[in-house]
């Protein structure tokens, strides 16, 4: 399995040679292709040619390219995924209101347990209402347990006077964090063979990602905990990074410890089988130890 979240943050030249991503700076620097996941181009004086991006399409590596300020703006998806791609999407098309209301249940409640698990880590008293929300959750989270777990969640993690539409470090280390994440789901579900942009309970008609959305919920608890964990007094190269290599952490899931570039790949795969086994127990979620 491909590991290695390879980052550019200075101008180079990105060229392909006999498998390798060459990385031409003051010194030529190799890095063989099948290692890596995920390439982010951080700085925008950086050239690539075009058959480095072919061969990074044929390996399914991610690509994710950074603006003026260095945060993710866009990233390079192949048109196809699978060798039957086209059979894929005319299944995921065709997946009941049914199953995928019963998968988003599991995905919305297995959040919400993840974030009381955060909090009990903390000692915070909140987790226990988390908790009742827990065991509320109705059919396709018709009474919104998720909305109010979040407000209660995110005021018992950075205080009462915190809101997510700020503009502040915390908010800024969050998107970017869970724009690294989202980038893993969809670099994995377009290689599994289905599109993106028809998800199970988001419908943004202008979000190219909505399954990929719906698939990473329990996974932001992992840019939670480590941006909680960090004394933001700025937002730089060294902040990022810290979020980037989220991906190099290691989780338990199916039994077994996971990098957790590689841990998506396992639950992705389990919930696509869950969709079209019409099966929800056949859903893996990862496991924080406390």
């Amino acid at each position: 399995m491909s590991w290695r979240v390879v980052v550019i943050s200075k101008r180079a030249k990105l060229e392909y040679q006999m498998g390798y991503l060459v990385v031409r700076t003051e010194a030529i620097t190799k890095i063989y292709l099948n290692e890596i996941s995920t390439l982010i181009i951080e700085s925008t004086a950086v050239s690539l040619t075009a058959s480095l991006l072919s061969e990074l399409i044929k390996k399914k590596i991610k690509v994710i390219f950074c603006d003026e300020k260095r945060n993710p703006i866009s990233e390079l998806i192949g048109y196809y995924g699978s060798h039957d791609t086209s059979n894929k999407v005319r299944k995921q098309i065709q997946w009941s209101n049914n199953i995928k209301e019963g998968v988003w249940t599991e995905i919305v409640t297995e959040k919400i347990r993840k974030q009381k698990t955060i909090l009990e880590m903390k000692g915070k008293e909140e987790a226990a209402l988390l908790d009742s929300y827990v065991r509320e959750i109705q059919w396709n989270d018709e009474t919104n347990r998720e909305g109010h777990a979040a407000k209660v969640y995110f005021n018992a993690l950075f205080g009462m006077g915190f809101s997510r539409t700020a503009d502040n470090f915390v908010n800024a280390a969050l998107n970017y964090g869970y724009t690294i994440i989202l980038s893993a789901f969809a670099r994995e579900i377009v290689a599994n063979g289905y599109i993106t942009q028809l998800g199970l309970f988001h419908d943004n008609m202008f979000n190219q990602f909505n399954l990929a959305s719906d698939f990473m919920e329990p996974f932001r608890i992992l840019v939670d905990r480590k941006v909680s964990a960090m004394k933001l007094e700025q937002f730089e190269h060294e902040e990022k990074m810290q979020l980037v290599n989220i991906l190099n952490d290691e989780i338990r899931i199916d039994g077994k410890v996971q990098f957790v570039n590689n841990a998506i790949k396992v639950y992705c795969k389990s919930v696509f089988d869950a969709l079209n086994e019409n099966d929800v127990s056949l859903i893996r979620f990862y496991e924080i130890e406390l």
